[in-house]
């Protein structure tokens, strides 16, 4: 494998893991970011981003003298073969994906590019992206090439250095077989396509992934109603190879960083060339509505929310991350902050101070005097929670699981009345 000269332009989820991951396969690569702060933070092997390696591989890339950060692009671009923007493109108005910190970052840099280099999009952005980066570049020996991520959060590491594939398009194929030549060494299928296709790929992936989660929640909401049980309905369909077991677990509503602003971007990339494309808008209404199905069976099970106090148990809009970005959690605790609840919060990754509730240190201090729990991250430390305990803290003895994720068995011995998602509620012995 050639060894190659790389930049990677932002150094936050994407950023960091590609760049990190990128030293680690041989390459000598810079990082560059608008924050001084952070990267001073880097250079002294700081690495404020919860991801299982990624600190060992910052730390083992300098050492090695394969990586470094810089701050600025225009510092890391000067010297590199292949430029990657790992840029954040956020919901901009009406759901479009804001291109701003991309095209900025191109403009910034188009005047110091080595001749001959290849700029790679790995950022998510809409179709048609890359053809107006190039635009913005204005270099006809500079080709621009989309290379789109699938690194999931608490597993990106691990996701980049083994993957399921690598996408890569461009208009030039040499450009394409250029960058795809970078990822050798992993081993995994490389597609190459066109610019546009490998730009739809992953708003195509990600919409689809949003599409069975709420389609899981959905089903779970109508085994309630029927008498199933949503754990044995989802395994029964895991096994069947067209729909495997992944993305089959109900919960209170998706979020992150990626699949919100995909799922819209989708919609609006779809309405602008006329397309109604009804089944990613009813993907995002049933995920709404997930949430408000959640404020209403605590709603039922505890009675007006008004002054209720409620024990919640994770913030982060998954297990493994500190990542708060359009986190599940936080829409349920807005909804029953609205109805009048008082919420105290627990998150093991999770200390800073939060609008509408009090964040505390001890998930006991969070159950303590609740009229009910629910549970919102998965993590697994609150297994391991000692239930008995828990109900002789708390006021109440509801706990509402909305990720089916605590021991039915442990909670009924405590005595507290378990209600999940898509299955039977779960009540106490002594209490029947």
């Amino acid at each position: 494998m050639f060894v190659r000269r790389i930049a990677v332009v932002g150094t936050g989820y994407v950023g960091l893991t590609t760049g990190a991951c990128l030293a680690s396969l041989g390459h000598r690569v810079v990082c560059a970011d608008v924050d001084a702060l952070k990267i001073a933070r880097l250079r002294a092997g700081q690495v404020d981003i919860l991801e299982p390696g990624l600190a060992d591989l910052v730390v083992e890339g300098q050492s090695a003298g394969r990586l470094a950060f810089v701050e600025g692009a225009r510092h890391a671009v000067a010297d590199a073969e292949v430029v990657f923007l790992c840029l954040p493109t956020p919901m901009g108005a009406g759901g479009a994906a804001d291109l701003g910190a991309v095209e900025a970052v191109a403009q910034e840099i188009r005047d110091v590019l080595p001749y001959g280099a290849v700029v790679v999009c790995k950022s998510t952005v809409p179709v048609g992206t890359s053809t107006r980066v190039a635009a913005l570049l204005g270099r006809e020996d500079v080709a621009v090439v989309s290379n789109p991520e699938f690194l999931r959060e608490g597993s990106a590491v691990r996701d980049f250095l083994h993957p399921d594939r690598i996408v890569v398009g461009s208009d030039s194929p040499q450009a394409a077989e250029r960058v795809g030549a970078l990822f050798t060494k992993l081993g995994a299928p490389t597609v190459l396509m066109d610019a546009a296709s490998a730009e739809m790929v992953k708003y195509a992936a990600n919409c689809f992934l949003a599409m069975k989660l709420s389609y899981v929640n959905a089903v779970a909401e109508l085994c309630e109603l029927v008498g199933a049980d949503v754990t044995s309905v989802t395994e029964g369909m895991g096994y069947d190879k067209r729909i495997g077991q992944s993305f089959l677990r109900p919960g209170p509503g998706w979020g992150g960083s990626c699949l919100p602003k995909d799922t819209h971007a989708m919609v609006r990339i779809a309405d602008a060339v006329g397309v109604d494309f009804s089944l990613v808008k009813a993907t995002i209404e049933t995920n709404g509505r997930q949430q408000r199905r959640v404020v209403e069976k605590l709603r039922r099970a505890v009675g007006p929310l008004a002054g209720a106090r409620i024990g919640v148990l994770g913030l982060a809009f998954k297990a493994g991350t500190n990542d708060l970005r359009d986190s599940p959690a936080l829409a349920v605790a807005e909804l029953l902050a609205f109805e009048g609840a008082e919420l105290v919060a627990y998150d093991p990754e999770i200390s800073r101070p939060l609008v509408g509730m009090t964040v505390v240190d001890s998930p006991y201090a969070a159950v303590r005097d609740a009229d009910a729990v629910v549970l919102l991250t998965e993590w697994p430390e609150f297994r391991a929670l000692d239930w008995a305990l828990v109900a002789s803290v708390m006021s109440g003895s509801t706990v509402l699981d909305t990720r089916n994720h605590l021991d039915a068995d442990a909670l009924a011995r405590a005595g507290l009345v378990l209600h999940g998602l898509g299955r039977e509620l779960r009540i106490p012995d002594q209490a029947r």
